[in-house]
């Protein structure tokens, strides 16, 4: 049978004893069951002359020999490997129920012994220890006296959380109560599975929430995680993972370490963290059990890792070692608050060998201590212990060859033992006495509260039983000798506190230091990291800064995460934002879409204003339209100069002087319409160009249009071909009139029933704002436009009739192609307007006003101004040709004669 497979069995056997020793009983009471063999337990027992007794288990050594391989009998492992951290724990107990028994104000009427056993760090023997509290050694059933005769209050320990839940399930079935010191793994809390646990320890779920608390405020979001394959490590990882994913943060990786040292599993863990990118590490484990996994740290030369610590291991003076450092110089982690503990110093330094010849534990303490035998002692100890690199185990036993004689001093030693700068489990140690003093305090006194009061009948001490102080243990409060508020939930949990930030500093002589560098202060409901920004961090990185540990370097502002199919969150790819869309801070997510007003810079890390467009001003465009439309303004106004200056020569005064100087005008309003185009638009610029615009075009092309009708009907030829007609000029003043007004009746409904607006063109993916106008009713405009192109047309047809009429001849011909050129422009910026946007279009427009009103100018005054400024001679009478008569004034012209003088005044003019 293997080594593993004989312990259980022995574990199996222990408990089945008690069963049938219980059966024994119902069967025959005469009957009784007894041990064999004793179990080979070390510690100490003061009960005589005390009313009750205060049962303890701590680890004094490390760990166990293996047992014999014989399968004849099963024999209890012995211990080995001298814990002087674990033996203070024990001699602090002793103290601390020393000074309660010596305080008046704590249990005044009775007292507390004690009876305290080494567990080695074993579950085995720390069941051994729960089964001879509850039996005795020299009993043959369970009880709750146990072997001191005494009755058994309650147990402190037992030490780590996997032998703490094993003894838990063995003394809850006979209500003893048990409280821990150094037991902080959440599953104790559940009250359903452990009714009778109680703690001075913080449960790990503060723990856990404090190691990620203090990831996030580094920045780290890729971390590794190595812990003990027990309850301590495995439940506080297990949380751990909970809170990072919730904090959406990404553990690494997960291995355990073997509570047996096994090779194989072993290398695993140091392979993941060599290969890993992680560059921090959550470290969740006893220092005893962490211990081969250092050195393999040390024999790999893991040099390039941050480490995280639990409390479980910060302060161990075995693993806090000056040769260590170079590997784990810089740690990080948590740890139970220091303190003091008045008069501990002294009682430690109270101990000597030769007081007690049968103080085993005092005897190998001295020799491991002094690396000497003491006389006359059969006291092993163990020298060293350590796994080679081999995967072999190197157990050095050794009886020194040189004798102790007593006079050593204490004074030169320096080991944990006697180290009390750094009291945290110790402190807890003294703390869990404090509590089951204080519970009993309460139960002699009856301070039960109300809720309880109904079902609980007053004990008396020392008749009562154990189960009967769980009451008194929930909701207690009580204040230390530090001045720190100690209070408990209903689940037996500490529920307010902190813990003390340390990190691994190398001190001036050479020895490891714990720094202080801030406080982890929780409560039930709330949690505060305090890390001053004066704190004096050290990290063992190359250059000393803070590390980086990253999967994947957090995504630069302007770019977004983009995850990587079956990896974890934490790795990703950064791919630049769409146009529109930022991202400011680094890391982000998804990007931020723009406002309407704004769009992504070219770095795609900020909203910018859109670039404004409309054709203003100040560009060469608009300026260059503006010169145009102004000089078209002033040839208009100056062909009107001329004409009121020569208005009474003939050619100013033919067909019509008055309609002449309207189309002038006309054409100064047109012309400078253009320039309401120009600039940021307005609401009232844009009611306004469009209306100015249709007025001018109208007043132009209605006095043109009388023109041609008078030329037209005075041309009217009778059907013998032989008559003209004349028009009387109020008709063609009123032809003006009612054009005129039509269109403004057209334009006021327009502007009062949807009036034009100005509006922001923001288009999707566009990079500017184009400020324009909203026409409103397109029905409206295009109205007022086609009542525009229909007086164009007719003008065109009047005239192209009357073209060859004696009488003004030019101005038949002229405005024909006046009007052709009209048609052309506006023919041509239907299309051309349709195809652009922006500025070109409104810029289109223009040049299409321009155009049509250049066009008409130019064809019609240009060759009359010509004429009069530069050749007067032909401004005459004579030249003119054929005058049309007046109203009611007949002409009677042969068709012979029309078509000869025609031809002569034509000839005339083109000879000059």
């Amino acid at each position: 049978i293997k080594m593993a497979s004989r312990k259980k069995c022995l574990i199996l056997g222990l408990t089945v004893f008690l069963w049938l020793g219980l059966y024994a009983q119902n069967v025959n009471q005469n009957e009784t069951c007894r041990l064999l063999r004793k179990f080979n337990l070390t510690g100490y027992v003061e009960a005589e002359n005390h009313t009750v007794v205060i049962g303890g288990l701590f680890p004094v050594h490390y760990r166990t020999m293996p047992t014999s391989d014989s399968d004849e009998e099963i024999e209890s492992p012995m211990c080995e490997g001298f814990n002087f951290r674990g033996f203070r724990w024990m001699k602090t107990m002793i103290h601390t129920i020393k000074e309660i028994n010596e305080r008046k104000d704590i249990l005044p009427e009775h007292t507390l012994g004690y009876q305290i056993f080494d567990n080695c760090f074993s579950t085995t023997k720390a069941m051994e220890s729960a089964l001879v509290f509850l039996t005795g050694q020299e009993e043959y059933k369970p009880n709750y006296k146990n072997s001191t005769g005494k009755y058994l209050v309650a147990i402190i320990g037992a030490g780590g959380s996997t032998m703490s839940v094993a003894v838990s399930r063995i003394l809850q079935s006979y209500s003893v109560l048990q409280v821990g010191y150094a037991s902080s793994s959440s599953i104790l809390s559940d009250i359903s599975k452990f009714p009778n646990t109680f703690r001075t320890i913080p449960s790990d779920k503060y723990q856990s929430e404090a190691i990620v608390n203090l990831i996030i405020h580094f920045g780290w979001v890729w971390v590794g995680a190595i812990a003990t394959d027990d309850d301590y490590g495995k439940h506080g990882v297990k949380l751990f993972r909970e809170k990072m994913e919730r904090s959406h943060l990404c553990v690494a990786f997960s291995e355990t370490i073997p509570k047996v040292y096994s090779n194989e599993k072993m290398q695993i863990a140091v392979n993941e963290v060599k290969k890993s990118t992680a560059k921090v590490i959550v470290l969740y484990a006893t220092d005893i059990h962490l211990s081969p996994f250092v050195l393999e740290v040390v024999h790999h030369n893991i040099t390039d890792k941050t480490w995280i610590a639990s409390e479980a291991w910060i302060t161990s003076a075995l693993i806090a070692k000056p040769e260590y450092f170079p590997y784990f110089g810089g740690t990080i982690g948590f740890a139970i608050p220091r303190s003091v503990i008045p008069g501990l110093k002294e009682f430690l330094y109270d101990i000597h060998p030769s007081k007690d010849p049968n103080d085993l534990l005092t005897i190998e303490f001295w020799q491991t201590a002094f690396n000497c035998t003491w006389p006359n002692s059969s006291v092993s100890y163990n020298v060293d212990h350590r796994v080679n690199m081999t995967g072999k185990e190197d157990r050095l036993y050794a009886m020194s060859d040189q004798l102790c004689t007593g006079e050593e001093k204490l004074e030169d030693l320096k080991n944990t033992y006697l180290d009390t700068s750094q009291l945290r489990i110790t402190n807890n140690v003294k703390q869990a006495v404090y509590l089951i003093a204080y519970a009993m305090d309460r139960l002699s006194k009856a301070d039960i509260t109300e809720e309880y009061r109904e079902n609980v009948v007053c004990p008396i001490i020392p008749d009562f039983e154990s189960g009967e102080l769980w009451n008194y243990f929930r909701n207690i409060k009580f204040t230390t000798h530090d001045g720190r508020k100690i209070e408990t939930d209903f689940f037996g949990d500490i529920v307010r506190g902190y813990y003390d930030i340390l990190n691994w500093h190398m001190d001036n002589a050479g020895n490891i230091a714990f720094v202080k560098v801030g406080e982890y202060k929780f409560t039930t409901s709330k949690y505060e990291l305090v890390l001053p920004k004066n704190s004096t961090l050290f990290w063992k990185t190359e250059s000393y800064r803070l590390p980086d540990s990253v999967c994947t370097k957090v995504c630069s502002p302007g770019t977004r995460r983009k995850n990587r199919p079956g990896q974890p969150l934490c790795c990703f790819d950064c791919i630049p934002c769409e146009d529109g869309y930022v991202s400011e801070k680094p890391g982000q997510r998804l990007c931020d879409p723009c406002g309407e007003d704004n769009w992504s810079n070219p770095q795609k890390n900020k909203c910018v204003p859109k670039l404004v467009e409309f054709l203003a001003y100040e560009e060469a465009l608009g300026y260059a339209l503006v010169i145009l439309s102004i000089f078209g303004a002033l040839v208009a106004l100056a062909v009107t100069v001329v004409y009121v200056i020569h208005r009474h020569t003939p050619l100013a005064k033919a067909n019509d002087q008055e309609l002449s100087f309207l189309i002038q005008m006309s054409l100064v309003i047109t012309v400078l319409s253009s320039i309401l185009f120009i600039g940021k638009p307005y609401n009232w610029t844009c009611m306004a160009r469009q209306v100015t615009l249709a007025l001018g075009f109208c007043l132009c092309l209605s006095s043109i249009l009388g023109k041609t009708i008078s030329l037209f009907f005075a041309y009217r030829i009778s059907k013998s071909k032989t008559r003209l007609i004349s028009m009387h000029p109020i008709f063609r003043k009123l032809i003006v009139l009612i054009c005129v007004v039509g269109e403004i009746g057209v334009c006021t409904a327009y502007l009062m029933l949807k009036p034009p607006r100005m509006v922001k063109n923001i288009e999707p993916q566009n990079v500017k704002i184009i400020f324009e106008c909203n026409e409103g009713s397109i029905e409206f405009l295009c109205s007022i436009f086609a009542f525009d192109v229909l007086l164009a047309l007719l003008c065109f047809l009047t005239t192209f009739v009357a073209r060859k009429l004696p009488d003004n001849y030019y101005e038949g011909k002229c405005i024909t192609f006046g009007m052709l050129v009209f048609f052309i422009v506006w023919i041509s910026f239907v299309p051309a307007y349709l195809s652009t946007k922006g500025k070109f279009k409104v810029a289109v427009e223009i040049f299409a006003i321009l155009a049509s009103s250049y066009g008409l100018l130019g064809c019609i005054f240009l060759p009359k101004c010509f004429i009069i400024l530069l050749r007067p001679k032909r401004n005459t009478d004579e030249t003119v040709g054929g005058r049309v008569p007046t109203v009611d004034r007949s002409i009677q012209l042969a068709s012979t004669s029309v078509s000869s003088e025609l031809n002569t005044t034509v000839s005339t003019v083109l000879d000059e």
